[in-house]
């Protein structure tokens, strides 16, 4: 009996969702699209019900993306306070879907926006996910120069949670751009150091270290595909999973 209850109890109990901005974006160039955001709220709700604590980080590309106005000659300190305001609302809308559903969310801000957010202290975080509200995650780590990605593995690393679970539009991490090259190969499980040698793309590299130091599995997969998050934190074979060193 106490077999067949730990088969059916999530592997991972507490863990961060990384969301990019442009997972809210439709093909109909919406911004912020209601059917999409719904899915995902959707899907976050079941793993929810499982008694799965649950933190979100979430980009602002689908409204401004820091870097790549630096790139057009924007300061790169400016463009990164933009990219970050755009994070916030983000995280404002998610809070909207979730709450309208249901489900209890707070939304901690790592600038000061007390009038939209509560400042991020992590005690107040970890009550939060305790008492069994989602909490997400806005302005990235607060600093210029670091990706929501670093914010996900930082977030994850100080409240320690069991895996980062990054929602993509493909299935897992490929050797190339299925998109592009067909016989791109999928991994199903690949180290944090491969990923960084062989310049995945996964997360950016300070993201992929701070989760090596503190042993904490990515589990890359498709976001919208029904099921996949239930599956993830059950420990189905879905998607990839980045980690220590393997034997591929």
């Amino acid at each position: 009996m106490e077999d067949a209850n730990q088969k059916n109890s999530p592997v991972y109990k507490r863990v961060i969702l990384k969301l990019s901005g442009e997972a809210l974006r439709s093909n109909r160039r919406i911004t912020i699209d209601p059917e999409i955001v719904g899915k995902i709220a959707d899907e976050i709700q079941e793993i929810r019900t499982l008694g799965v604590e649950i933190g979100i980080v979430i980009g602002g590309g689908n409204i401004f993306r820091g870097f790549s106005a630096s790139a057009r000659g924007m300061d790169r300190v400016m463009a990164d306070h933009m990219g970050m305001l755009a994070t916030i609302i983000n995280s404002i809308a998610l809070q909207d879907f979730f709450i309208s559903r249901g489900m209890p969310t707070r939304v901690m801000s790592a600038i000061r926006l007390e009038s939209m957010a509560e400042f991020y202290i992590r005690r107040r975080a970890l009550n939060h996910l305790i008492n069994g509200n989602i909490v997400v995650f806005a302005a990235g780590t607060g600093n210029p120069y670091f990706t929501t990605d670093t914010a996900a593995a930082l977030r994850a690393s100080e409240l320690d949670a069991d895996a980062i679970i990054k929602g993509t539009k493909v299935d897992g991490v490929y050797s190339d751009d299925p998109v592009k090259v067909k016989n791109a190969k999928k991994y199903d499980v690949i180290s944090y150091d491969d990923v960084i040698r062989k310049n995945l793309r996964v997360m950016d590299a300070t993201a992929i270290t701070l989760c090596r130091e503190n042993n904490i599995p990515i589990v890359v997969c498709k976001l919208l595909e029904k099921g996949n998050l239930k599956g993830v934190v059950m420990g189905q074979n879905i998607g990839t999973i980045v980690k220590g060193e393997t034997n591929d």
